[in-house]
């Protein structure tokens, strides 16, 4: 009695286990999402994950979507704070199924950062970016 109990918590531990690991390997979607990074901050009592959002806005004048996203990589949160502000394009993979918050607060999970130089405003029209300031020379 106390064997098949023991067998059947063992099969239960052992099948969450794979569920868990197939749910962290498996994307529902991937793809990219471009705008300006305006909040990364780490969040969670126990399981500490990095959490941000990313303004989209497709039109100037429009209405600012935001994209909320985890990123579970401290190298990669790392990329995003150095060109916070600038506009950048996010790599993303979307996780469905995870049992709890502890893996992240979103769905989204950022992978990668790439810097974005022009900003289109329609098919063939684009407004450039301002150039990075030229450091002043040592004295």
């Amino acid at each position: 009695m106390i064997v098949r109990l023991l067998l059947g918590l063992a099969l239960a531990v052992v099948l969450f286990v794979g569920y868990l690991f197939a749910m962290l390997h498996w994307n529902y979607s991937e793809g990219e999402r471009a705008g300006w990074v305006q909040k990364l901050s780490k969040k969670g009592w126990i399981c500490k994950t990095w959490e941000g959002e990313l303004a989209l806005v497709s039109l100037p004048g429009s209405t600012v979507e935001k994209f909320p996203f985890t990123v579970r990589d401290d190298a990669v949160a790392a990329q995003i704070m150095q060109v916070m502000g600038k506009r950048v394009t996010l790599h993303y993979e979307e996780k469905v199924g995870l049992p709890t918050s502890c893996f992240g607060e979103t769905r989204h999970f950022v992978t990668g950062v790439t810097l974005s130089s022009d900003i289109p405003l329609a098919p063939g029209v684009t407004i450039p970016s301002p150039p990075e300031p030229a450091a002043s020379p040592a004295r």
